[in-house]
């Protein structure tokens, strides 16, 4: 049992909160800082609270106090200013800071595969990517130049029972289930790394308190690369529905109709994506991925059908579908 401090700022999303619940079972005194409890993932009724919105720094440091941390984890930082001042803050309040950067950063596309924590980071494509990059890069120059304790983490495509991994969540699965054809970008052959959250919990958890982990970057991803096409009919038949009506659309008519579902999968699921582990599995031997996609599908589809509330239709997206849907698909002569 590891007894050590780790503040978690975030912890209730769909990464964080099966990365709360491993640090508890794993023994570390957990707190979570955010503006509010949420009810749609649940965290151990012994993780201790605070409350404060990070972007009024009078409000975060009020909530911290004077207390002192052997980790802090912020899930929520996005860009550079946030950065610079986590490091302001922290500072001298612990031992080891967790930036939750993006594997999206990455060359794209890649030159080289398997992608390894040293392959150049450069996506010009997406926004948030660079903005990614941006960030690893304020916390090198403070590594290097005061020695501030970061260790960088870029997930991958992560998932829980609550997210659905498909530009427009709910709205691709009733489609299925009604039998109307979804939407999917390119020709749907590549290859795509996707980790359920508490197989990558297991090898985050092992990278806190650690000290050969300061000053290093990791990716935590799974294993398996199924394509796109072979996710969607996944998700179809866990949903009882039909084999999918796949319509291919080229990316730059998504991102003709709709700036910000086109960034995203130009900047990057349009891309194959598949990593080497080696780095993360040396540090943290016990890190494996036990979760298939084909039994992640069937839990988010029990979730929702658990919580019908949930399942919300976007009508904007799925006129767009409609239209996308009725321009690209194959014709019968």
């Amino acid at each position: 049992m590891t007894g050590a401090r780790v503040l978690f700022i975030g912890g209730s999303g769909a990464i964080s909160a099966s990365c709360t619940r491993e640090a508890v079972r794993q023994g570390f005194d957990v707190t979570v800082l955010n503006r509010g409890s949420s009810d749609l993932r649940a965290i151990p009724d012994e993780v201790a609270r605070l409350t404060a919105d990070t972007a009024d720094r009078e409000a975060l440091e009020a909530a911290l106090g004077d207390a002192q941390f052997d980790v802090v984890v912020n899930w929520v930082v996005f860009t550079p200013d946030q950065v610079r001042q986590d490091i302001e803050v922290f500072a001298g309040r612990t031992r080891q800071y967790v930036f939750i950067s993006s594997a999206s950063a990455y060359q794209t596309p890649a030159t080289h595969l398997p992608i390894t924590e040293s392959t150049p980071l450069k996506n010009p494509y997406w926004e948030y990517s660079r903005n990614k990059i941006a960030c690893e890069e304020l916390l090198l120059q403070a590594y290097r130049d005061d020695d501030f304790p970061m260790t960088i983490v870029r997930p991958s495509h992560t998932y829980d029972e609550t997210l659905i991994p498909f530009d427009g969540g709910w709205t691709v699965i009733a489609r299925m289930r009604a039998g109307k054809p979804v939407v999917v970008p390119g020709d749907g052959t590549s290859l795509w790394t996707i980790t359920h959250s508490r197989d990558f919990a297991v090898g985050f958890t092992g990278v806190l308190d650690r000290a050969e982990a300061i000053g290093e970057a990791f990716h935590i991803t799974g294993d398996e690369t199924p394509t796109w096409n072979q996710l969607f009919s996944e998700v179809a038949a866990a949903a009882g529905a039909p084999e999918p009506q796949l319509v291919h659309v080229p990316t730059e008519a998504i991102l003709a109709n709709d700036a910000a579902w086109g960034a995203g999968v130009i900047g990057d699921k349009a891309n194959t994506m598949v990593f080497d582990n080696a780095k993360i599995r040396t540090l943290v031997p016990g890190f494996a991925a036990r979760t298939t996609f084909r039994q992640g599908a069937r839990e988010i589809v029990a979730w929702y059908d658990a919580h019908p509330e949930r399942q919300q239709v976007d009508p904007e997206k799925d006129a767009l579908m409609d239209r996308l849907a009725e321009a690209y698909a194959p014709r019968v002569v």
